[in-house]
């Protein structure tokens, strides 16, 4: 491990300067960013002394956009991928998985390319191995890699002081409580508020509010052709690798892991005794008996939904399922969605509810997201794509 830094007050401050975290240990705001020239796009131009700030960190000063980006959980890496840097990430969770599952819908995305393949795996990272990767800035949530257990406050704060700031929420996925040492200064954002810190951080706003347009836009759309309550089906969202034991998400829970499913308004079929993250055997699923099965994970090319149709149709319980009976268990992507998957999932998820309204949703067995119609696409992916590129105007 290199030796941390020495300096005294003669100094002047470096590009990987102190940071304490508030409370006890976060808050305050950390000199950081690159040396050499930034990203050369039209929204980030260098400045010197810009902060961004996100909870539970605080505001972090940077002195130029960051290079090199180290990530945990795919809605931030995604992120990254969103402002044209996706393939600056040097670290992600089950990188290869993930890679191959966000290929599913880049193809629809002219001139955009992605390849997550063998970076570092960085659920539960090794600190010499961040020492190694060197990153300009981790967009992890300190709170989130202290819950692991093998973090303690001196090791996230080493990182930040002897290599980058740590620039991320993660809890905000069910709103879950932080632990205990990070709970005065937390909050809960939005996909698209975290995502509109992010971009600050990369000098990238005039990207995040012209990908932020098409997102409300696409809301939009999908507020006004929602049909009357009493009209719409119930559902449920699941993993099920093992349909003997199911994990099951309810779709009223607050947080970005339904931030596809909750514009549309489905109604859950799950009642009060299960809670969002448990599992569920197929008696629980008969009971909750939904209209609508989504299956988590469904797209990625290791999935094999014909099998997972079939499995169900054969299962003595399952079989009597109203989604079953009736060919209505869907394929969906990511829990943990970056910007751009949120708009894809919207549209197909609106598809897979709604057909009446927004047009049929072709039955999906393999491959990418399947070709939609131009006339019946809920958002304009050439102009996603000259975004992602950097070659748009406002």
């Amino acid at each position: 491990m290199p030796a941390q830094k020495e300096t005294d007050a003669t100094e002047e401050p470096t590009r990987r300067d102190y940071m304490r975290y508030g409370g006890t240990i976060v808050g305050g705001g950390l000199l950081a960013g690159c040396l050499g020239d930034g990203d050369t796009s039209p929204d980030t131009n260098t400045a010197e002394g810009y902060t961004a700030t996100i909870a539970p960190v605080g505001e972090v000063t940077f002195d130029a956009p960051p290079k090199s980006i180290f990530t945990r959980l795919t809605h931030l890496a995604g992120m990254a991928f969103a402002l044209g840097r996706g393939n600056d990430v040097n670290a992600m969770h089950a990188p290869d998985y993930y890679d191959a599952l966000w290929n599913q819908f880049t193809p629809h995305l002219e001139g955009v390319s992605l390849d997550w393949t063998g970076l570092y795996s960085s659920w539960e990272p090794d600190k010499e191995q961040l020492y190694e990767l060197n990153s300009d800035v981790h967009l992890a949530d300190p709170a989130s890699m202290f819950a692991l257990g093998s973090w303690d406050m001196d090791d996230i704060e080493e990182i930040a002081t002897n290599i980058g700031p740590w620039f991320g929420n993660t809890f905000s996925d069910r709103n879950e409580a932080p632990p205990d040492e990070w709970a005065d200064q937390y909050q809960y954002y939005t996909l698209w508020e975290q995502f509109e810190r992010v971009a600050q951080v990369f000098r990238a706003e005039e990207r995040y509010q012209a990908l932020s347009e098409i997102h409300t836009d696409l809301l939009e759309t999908i507020e006004s052709g929602l049909p009357p309550a009493a009209d719409r089906p119930t559902a449920v969202l699941v993993g099920m690798s093992d349909i003997e034991s199911i994990y099951a998400y309810t779709l009223n829970t607050p947080g970005f892991l339904t931030a596809h499913l909750r514009p549309l308004e489905p109604v859950g079929a799950f009642g009060d005794e299960v809670s969002s993250g448990d599992t569920v055997d197929m008696e629980a699923m008969l009971e909750a008996d939904p209209d609508v099965i989504f299956s988590m994970g469904g797209m990625h090319p290791e999935t094999d939904m014909v099998a997972i149709r079939e499995n169900l149709t054969d299962h003595s319980v399952a079989r009597e399922i109203s989604a079953v009976e009736n060919d209505r268990v869907y394929a969906q992507g990511a829990r943990y969605q970056g910007p751009i998957l949120n708009l894809f999932q919207l549209e197909m998820t609106a598809k897979q509810l709604y057909p009446d309204q927004f047009g049929t949703w072709p039955t999906y067995e393999t491959g990418p997201y399947p070709e939609i119609p131009v006339d019946e696409r809920l958002f304009d992916r050439g102009r996603v794509a000259d975004i992602v590129n950097g070659n748009f105007e406002r």
